[in-house]
């Protein structure tokens, strides 16, 4: 290119200086500075006048086109930097002729499109311009007539005054560019500490962030605290990972692991030509990472995951945007961390209510001032008052005791006297019955050893107090079972002995008969004992042998029908033929349906015994039903307990030992079936039992 070195004599510009100052001096915008320049110069020098200057990423330059009558035209141009940048290089103000400019050149850059002979231009900023503040760009003269007002020399003059109103402009947009994003994180941090949900957290991120980056999308992956892994949060992936697992990494493994492994920010904007990128979720999900920037997500030293902006739409991710993501990790971080202790708090919460409602034992808890603050579902059930009667007043007033002090115990509590301080006693209930408890006392301290809550928990007697009555009666039971039939046994011993029977074969039979009898019934007494002590020790388990319940009613029934019979009783059977077999224990099943046909013949004074069985593929069924006593509805939920025995069984002077249930259900529910009663008092009584076919 041809330098062309003056135009003319240096003119004064002086009255262009004025007017451009004026106009400039009310300009904060740097776009409108550039239309006013190239307006005023152009109607100044009465030639067409071009300003351009770059964006913020070099990529094109925004241009104003002025010509001498101020017709404005802007415009943007892509290719003006094969011209420019060769102009900004220089540095200098330059006169080029077009015809002396390369073809390629002039086809290519739109500023060749304009002149007809040549282009003066000036460099923006000039040379004490602040470069880093004002991007790229230059002021043009199309064709300038030789005696154009303005010259190399005044230009040069010019382009440092118009230089100072662009910084001026450049530097007011930064500052109001950084009040934004210093308001944007403002807010974000505010929204981020209101915010204990990390859906809503997660929500004001992707928005907020992606919209003021101006990025593709946002990430947030977590540090799992077992693993070490980096876990991506499902909820900002977008769609091509909705129906994928979730994304994760190891520690180390691409950028993401790389910035929590080392706790320092990255910036890649070609993420693929980065050896540390991990393209195994874009190719699952065949979304395309072009350009990121992440930074680590640090509490307390401790780095809890990282914060990835992905794909900036207008160009590449720079310093600015790593101080805004960086400005925003911090609050990020803190309000993940409280979320996540606001979620293992609500958790515990829910977790200690849960053991409180689900406890069998009443809880109470109250402050140092002894005023009740927390009662269980188990508490208000024990004491028969409503929970809202009871929180809130004062324990020692509610807590009422027929034996026993609770206020002297609480106060023994709250002194620390002891390490494991109880209580026995029978406490009054809202309707003014008692119930023997046992209370436990302890207490919670602050860090300052200082009491917040005394705890008491008041644990039921009354159930051990019925087995400890259940167990007299069987003992008392046993003694009388076994000194009747042997009473018999040892008569009818002393009579043969003595030879009453030496010359009477028919009684000597009978007595042996009545001392067989007998035998048998001490003998079935002490079995009963034996498969209870089995029972009691886990020997009698499932087995997993195949049981043939047909063979095994052929052998049992049988004896059970004479017995009936003899005693009057209708006794009657329907047993399905091949029946499956069942996956368990024979002498176990034995004992069950014994058991339960026995006590139906023993509890039926006449009438009848019925015995069905039938069976499905998966199923099979049997019922034992009589006409018998029938059972008192308040004994029901006592039933199958040990040594329990209905007061009609006992009032009728009906021998047992309360144990047959008991063996029958523990028996049942250990093959994997089911026991169901009905039952109407002086109606009789139906057992149903169920158990599960073996398969195959």
């Amino acid at each position: 290119m041809k330098q062309r070195t003056a135009i003319r004599t240096p003119s004064d510009i002086q009255p262009l200086w004025e007017k451009l100052t004026q106009e400039l001096i009310h300009i904060l915008d740097a776009h409108g500075v550039c239309a006013a320049v190239a307006a005023e110069v152009a109607m100044y020098t009465q030639t067409k006048t071009v300003v351009a200057v770059s964006n913020r990423l070099q990529q094109l330059y925004d241009v104003w086109i002025c010509q001498p009558d101020g017709t404005m035209q802007q415009t943007r141009w892509e290719n003006a930097a094969i011209t420019l940048d060769r102009l900004i290089q220089e540095g200098r103000v330059v006169y080029w002729e077009k015809f002396n400019t390369g073809a390629r050149e002039q086809i290519q850059s739109e500023l060749w499109h304009l002149p007809k002979n040549g282009v003066l231009a000036m460099p923006l900023p000039y040379p004490n311009g602040v470069r880093d503040i004002t991007p790229p760009g230059a002021l043009c003269l199309i064709d300038p007539e030789p005696d154009c007002p303005l010259n190399i020399d005044s230009l040069q003059k010019l382009g440092m005054h118009i230089t100072s109103f662009l910084d001026r402009a450049y530097l007011r947009h930064r500052s109001d560019q950084q009040e934004i994003e210093f308001t944007v994180v403002s807010e974000i941090s505010h929204a981020f500490s209101a915010k204990l949900s990390l859906e809503n957290i997660y929500q004001q991120l992707s928005d907020s962030v992606r919209r003021t980056l101006n990025v593709h999308s946002i990430s947030v992956g977590l540090v799992d605290p077992v693993t070490q892994d980096i876990v991506f949060v499902s909820a900002l992936m977008g769609p091509l990972f909705k129906n994928l697992p979730p994304i994760r990494v190891k520690s180390g493994q691409g950028i993401a692991g790389y910035v929590a492994q080392q706790g320092t920010p990255l910036i890649v904007n070609n993420a693929y030509a980065d050896k540390r990128f991990f393209s195994k979720p874009d190719t699952l999900s065949g979304f395309e990472t072009q350009s990121i920037l992440c930074v680590p997500l640090v509490v307390e030293h401790r780095v809890i995951g990282i914060l990835e902006a992905i794909n900036k739409k207008d160009g590449d991710f720079n310093k600015e945007d790593l101080k805004l993501l960086q400005a925003i990790s911090g609050p990020l971080a803190a309000a993940i961390e409280n979320a996540q202790l606001h979620l293992d708090v609500l958790a515990e919460k829910r977790r200690i209510e849960t053991m409180f409602a689900s406890m069998s034992e009443g809880i109470l808890v109250m402050n140092p001032e002894g005023w009740i603050t927390i009662v269980n579902d188990a508490l208000s059930s024990l004491m028969r008052l409503p929970e809202a009667e009871l929180v809130g007043q004062e324990a020692r007033k509610m807590v009422r005791t027929r034996t026993g002090n609770f206020g002297e115990f609480m106060e023994r509590v709250l002194r620390k006297e002891e390490a494991y301080p109880q209580l026995a006693c029978d406490i009054y209930q809202g309707d003014g019955e008692y119930v023997p408890v046992l209370v436990s006392g302890t207490f919670i301290e602050d860090e300052e050893g200082q009491i917040k809550e005394a705890i008491f928990v008041f644990s039921d007697l009354r159930q051990i107090r019925e087995v400890e009555r259940m167990r007299d009666d069987f003992f008392h039971n046993i003694v009388h079972e076994l000194r009747t039939p042997l009473a018999t046994i040892l008569m009818y011993a002393r009579l043969l002995r003595e030879g009453k029977a030496s010359d009477d074969k028919a009684k000597a039979d009978r007595f042996l008969g009545v001392i067989e009898r007998e035998s048998d019934r001490l003998q079935r007494m002490v079995r009963q004992m034996l498969q209870l002590a089995k029972l009691e020790a886990r020997e009698i388990q499932r087995s997993s042998e195949m049981v043939n319940l047909n063979k095994l009613f052929d052998e049992l029934l049988p004896p059970l029908a004479d017995r009936a019979t003899e005693k009057g009783l209708l006794f009657s059977q329907r047993i399905q033929p091949n029946l499956p077999p069942i996956v368990g224990n024979e002498e176990t099943l034995y004992i069950i349906f014994k058991n339960l046909v026995e006590n139906a013949i023993k509890f039926t004074l006449s009438g009848a015994v019925r015995v069905n069985a039938q069976a499905t593929p998966q199923e099979i069924t049997v019922r034992v039903s009589d006409d018998g006593i029938g059972i008192p509805a308040q004994a029901m939920p006592n039933l199958y307990k040990r040594f329990y025995r209905t007061a009609t069984a006992v009032e009728r002077g009906i021998a047992g030992t309360g144990l047959g249930l008991y063996m029958v259900k523990e028996g049942v529910e250990k093959h994997g079936g089911s026991i169901t009663v009905t039952s109407k008092e002086g109606k009789g009584t139906t057992f149903l039992i169920k158990f599960p076919a073996a398969s195959g």
